[in-house]
């Protein structure tokens, strides 16, 4: 196993430092996300129940445990982006060898590459709750998202995780993950219960290629050029309440660890979707 060294981390940080943009937002749940709240469009039919929501963040945000946990707790269909992807690479497939290209140089993938693999697999998610991980990256993404699905399978829940940039390049010299399955561990906060192995499989963790201080602070410099246009896509959205109530589609969660982050996604979607069926 080999560890990233600080000279890089520290380098990357100052190369974030200077180019990024904080994204200056605060935790929100239902009467504190009016921050997000602009001109209103589209306001869903009261008692809708089924869940259709994607989880934006950083990557390294924590967006992959988060989603773990929900699909955990409650009867929900995933799809995520960054597994399919990590799928065609390890097949060496065109598409993959193009995608690991991309992803090695640490810029976002071309919506025309994402959508060969996200439109499928949304097809079998219609009528169904879901989470949709890792897709849209970009506010171009997102309006392809919207004619995809169309009014019946409209996203009503776009929750926004706010982790700090040093944050999450300090926690990404300490992933690992389980290629196969896409289970992520960190030695800092969800350490495996034998370093180094899956704790389902036993099967040896791994490195992804992209995760190095270098390649990372790259991303998410690339990440924050993309990421306020897409939240601004979002933030004049707005979706009917159980007693049909007027509220803001996306709502932002801010912390340190997806501990600490946990409690306030599992109030939001309890609240919003009280009928979703627990696992």
């Amino acid at each position: 196993m080999v560890y990233t060294s600080s000279r890089m981390l520290g380098a990357a940080g100052q190369l974030l430092r200077r180019g990024t943009r904080s994204l200056n937002t605060t935790a929100a749940l239902e009467g504190s996300a009016s921050a997000h709240r602009g001109m209103a469009t589209t306001v869903e039919p009261t008692g809708q129940k089924r869940l259709h929501m994607i989880i934006l963040g950083a990557p390294g945000s924590g967006k992959g445990t988060q989603g773990e946990r929900l699909l955990k707790k409650w009867d929900i269909q995933t799809v995520g982006v960054g597994d399919l992807l990590r799928k065609e690479i390890q097949r060496d497939t065109p598409l993959g060898r193009r995608a690991e290209e991309v992803m090695k140089a640490g810029a976002l993938l071309p919506d025309e590459v994402v959508l060969e693999i996200v439109e499928p697999e949304l097809r079998q998610l219609r009528g169904k709750n879901w989470l949709l991980d890792g897709f849209p990256r970009k506010a171009s993404q997102a309006s392809l998202l919207d004619k995809i699905l169309g009014p019946e399978d409209s996203l009503n829940l776009v929750v926004n995780l706010a982790v700090p940039d040093e944050v999450i390049l300090a926690r990404i010299e300490d992933r690992w993950i389980h290629a196969p399955s896409g289970r992520t561990y960190n030695g800092s906060f969800n350490p495996p219960k034998v370093p180094g192995f899956d704790d389902v499989t036993g099967e040896p963790l791994e490195r992804r290629p992209d995760d190095t201080a270098e390649i990372f602070g790259k991303r998410l410099l690339s990440f924050h050029t993309e990421n306020n246009p897409l939240l601004e896509h979002y933030s004049h959205a707005t979706v009917a309440s159980p007693d049909g109530a007027e509220i803001p589609k996306l709502v932002t969660l801010a912390g340190r660890t997806s501990n600490e982050i946990w409690p306030s996604l599992e109030h939001l979607v309890s609240q919003r979707f009280p009928d979703l069926p627990l696992k």
